[in-house]
């Protein structure tokens, strides 16, 4: 599989590269950059370091490289400042964005190929790419809650103290500041939260609180994610490589799951490789219905205004 990683010149871009590097279940990796010189920078340090991980080929490159790509990483944008929500970032980041989608229309992609949006706001360039290129729906999905959803489990794992791997525990909605927090399906190691040893409900929401607020926390210590957000991006890529049809977060074009319709949100998704394959509706908390479709039309109006 070759993934092409448009921005790969950044932090975000540079850091999916090495976990996908790591990862080692990709074939082919290639970072476009504004900045060649810096791509093929990126590329080569990389590419220095294959002889102890993978044998992969990996070279930085213009937007020709999407031509035979199986999976398109968009990931240029303009960063978020620390006072500004993810949402103030539109007005930057619509135009360079619908700028990228014209250069990868121009250049030509495989039929199946796949778009994976990282950019933020990522669920309005989620449903800009699915409306502009005129892919399937399924093909098009943007990286939605995946990296909220580590991140709370992060926290939770390290405030009770238990591994994070057996922390299950999902964001839903936008990757913004009305994400969801679905603590009616929290588990550890498949054993409800609510039932685990010393939960404290005032520290639960005080995690809640922190993990979404991560991401300012990030540009404030320095500048932003790169490490976490690199191995979320490489965990949903590998779901497509691998045609795992595991559940993720990610956010894609809703029909109707959940009440919601005509908006790019995260709802738990089976990812394979062809994207995105079914959207599971299981029962929640109403009030965690409420807050998904609410989440839902404070997109709708943002799509209303700025598309």
């Amino acid at each position: 599989m070759k993934v092409a990683i448009i921005g790969g010149g950044g932090l975000v871009g540079s850091c999916a590269g090495f976990a996908l590097q790591t990862g080692g279940i990709v074939r082919d990796i290639a970072l476009i950059d504004v900045n060649q010189d810096l791509a093929d920078g990126q590329a080569l340090d990389l590419l220095h370091g294959a002889p102890l991980l993978h044998d992969q080929r990996i070279y930085g490159g213009t937007t020709e490289q999407v031509k035979d790509a199986d999976v398109i990483c968009i990931t240029a944008g303009l960063r978020r400042k620390p006072d500004e929500s993810r949402l103030d970032l539109i007005n930057r980041n619509v135009a360079l964005f619908r700028s990228l989608l014209a250069d990868v229309k121009k250049v030509g992609h495989k039929k199946d190929v796949i778009i994976f949006v990282v950019s933020n706001p990522v669920d309005i360039l989620t449903y800009l790419a699915a409306r502009e290129l005129g892919l399937p729906a399924q093909q098009v999905i943007g990286l939605g809650t995946v990296l909220d959803t580590t991140r709370f489990r992060a926290l939770l794992a390290q405030k009770l103290d238990v591994p994070p791997t057996q922390v299950q525990v999902m964001m839903l909605g936008e990757h913004g500041d009305s994400m969801v927090a679905l603590w009616s399906a929290a588990q550890i190691a498949g054993l409800p939260l609510d039932k685990w040893p010393g939960v404290d409900q005032a520290a639960l929401l005080e995690i809640e609180k922190r993990a979404r607020t991560s991401g300012a926390e990030m540009i404030k210590k320095k500048a932003g994610a790169g490490f976490a957000v690199g191995v979320s991006i490489a965990d949903v890529i590998h779901d497509i490589a691998l045609d795992s049809h595991r559940i993720q977060p990610v956010s894609t074009l809703q029909n109707g799951a959940y009440g919601l319709f005509d908006v790019a949100i995260s709802v738990p998704t089976v990812v394979g490789r062809k994207g995105a394959l079914q959207h599971i509706e299981i029962d929640m908390w109403p009030k965690e219905k409420t807050a998904l479709q609410k989440s839902g039309a404070v997109l709708r109006e943002t799509i209303e205004k700025v598309l």
